[in-house]
């Protein structure tokens, strides 16, 4: 059945950046499916809280704390989950941060930190997933967190937006060099009501002529597309950035015609 190939009952996942809105949504979407969750995130409680929820629907957890942007400690936290809970099967990495600011004013510090965030973080976390699978000799799948401001031109936040670019080539580049065991994809998320981002009435308003489907989305509409990337439903999929912006990129297609 069609619903089988969403389960992922046995498996390890982590997640990078798990303790909270579209991070959160995705750890319990893998537990939902069946799978073991180890919850990464800079802050200890959170990444607990989320270890609570995914230990109530029946799945053991595991709450780390680790700055992704350093590789040793990513590297250890791999190591950490392989004990705690079986080597990792599959990975969800939901880090990033953006800021608004013309090029002109784009300082040597913005650039370094936003390719660190958005970029150099994948990189370490995927890689090392990755090693742990080959060794293995595991098949498994790695979903990265693009952005539709990495698939089209992203004025005022051009580091964020080169950065997730950047993420977006890599994925390719890893599908190919992993292949055909790991699956590596992102999803590039459009405009998404996270804890971080604080929406007004007035703000879902106006975005409701913005896209097609007419409102923000959902962190769990990001959760469940990152199950979709991890599971086997999604067995012949790979090297791609898929979008889940309820029509943003299709509307910025048309302005541009």
């Amino acid at each position: 059945m069609a619903q089988d190939l969403f389960k992922l009952s046995g498996k390890a996942a982590i997640v990078w950046g798990g303790g909270q809105g579209m991070g959160e949504r995705s750890a319990l979407r893998l537990a939902e499916a069946g799978c073991d969750v180890t919850i990464v995130d800079l802050e200890r409680e959170r990444a607990v809280q989320v270890c609570e929820a995914v230990r109530r629907l029946g799945r053991r957890a595991l709450p780390l704390v680790a700055d992704v942007t350093d590789e040793d400690q990513v590297n250890a936290a791999v190591e950490a989950s392989n004990r705690e809970l079986g080597p990792v099967d599959c990975m969800v990495t939901v880090v990033g941060t953006a800021y608004w600011k013309p090029l002109f004013e784009v300082t040597a510090e913005d650039w370094e930190k936003a390719f660190g965030i958005n970029l150099k973080s994948f990189f370490y976390t995927a890689r090392s997933v990755a090693k742990s699978l080959a060794a293995r000799g595991k098949p498994g799948s790695i979903v990265g967190v693009c952005s539709v401001s990495g698939l089209q031109s992203g004025p005022l936040h051009g580091p964020y937006a080169a950065a997730k670019a950047g993420l977006a080539n890599l994925v390719r580049t890893m599908a190919v060099e992993w292949g055909p065991d790991i699956r590596v994809n992102a999803i590039a998320p459009g405009a998404i009501k996270t804890p971080r981002l604080n929406w007004t009435p007035e703000g879902i308003q106006a975005f409701k002529d913005k896209v097609g489907l007419g409102r923000p989305g959902e962190t769990d509409e990001i959760g469940k597309a990152a199950l979709f990337l991890a599971s086997d439903l999604s067995s012949y999929v790979t090297g791609h950035t898929l979008p889940v912006d309820g029509g943003w990129m299709a509307e910025f297609l048309m302005r541009r015609r």
